[in-house]
């Protein structure tokens, strides 16, 4: 079966893979929204039965970006050195993806973070909430470079919530021509 690329065509997958529901999430982006909970929970308790960890916060309290940085931390067991901001955020995001800390991943087949009532953190803290999908989303795709799935659900209470595109590449100099002086001629 075709999988749509959002209008850049679709890819046709070399075996069935229609039963992988992880694959199926992760296919166009690494961070789905939903709205009904109760189709999260299925999803989740399926993700789960797979094998997949499921880490679950809470974000319809968090009022402030402190309460995202002390809620994300206890979860994930953050290093007590974490400061509690967005690029250590990104940072030990990296970490987690490392399999350093926050799940077991060697033991699983994947991460799976769900916030629920995100929109209430989205109203508070419009900036942050955009910023820790990217986050999500980056560091989503980099553990797959290591072999790993990481993945961020998202619940929301208001159906018509809408988020800026997430999880952008730039188009970067290769290692041999990076600095600028190394392309004059």
């Amino acid at each position: 079966m075709p999988v749509n690329l959002g209008g850049y065509g679709s890819v046709r997958p070399q075996k069935d893979h229609g039963h992988d529901l992880a694959l199926l999430l992760m296919i166009n982006t690494f961070v789905t929204l939903f709205w009904r909970s109760h189709l999260l929970d299925q999803t989740t308790a399926q993700l789960a039965e797979a094998g997949y960890q499921v880490t679950r916060l809470d974000a319809s309290g968090w009022a402030t970006e402190g309460d995202l940085h002390r809620e994300i931390a206890q979860a994930l067991d953050f290093p007590d050195y974490y400061r509690c901001n967005l690029d250590a955020l990104n940072d030990c995001m990296r970490d987690v993806v490392d399999g350093q800390y926050g799940w077991a991943a060697a033991e699983t087949a994947g991460l799976v973070l769900v916030f629920t009532g995100y929109d209430q953190f989205t109203r508070h803290c419009p900036r942050a909430a955009q910023i820790v999908l990217d986050i999500m989303a980056d560091q989503a795709r980099s553990a797959l470079l290591f072999g790993r799935r990481v993945m961020c659900l998202l619940q929301s209470d208001d159906p018509q919530i809408r988020f800026e595109p997430v999880g952008a590449t730039p188009v970067m100099w290769n290692d041999a021509e990076w600095l600028d002086a190394r392309r004059q001629p």
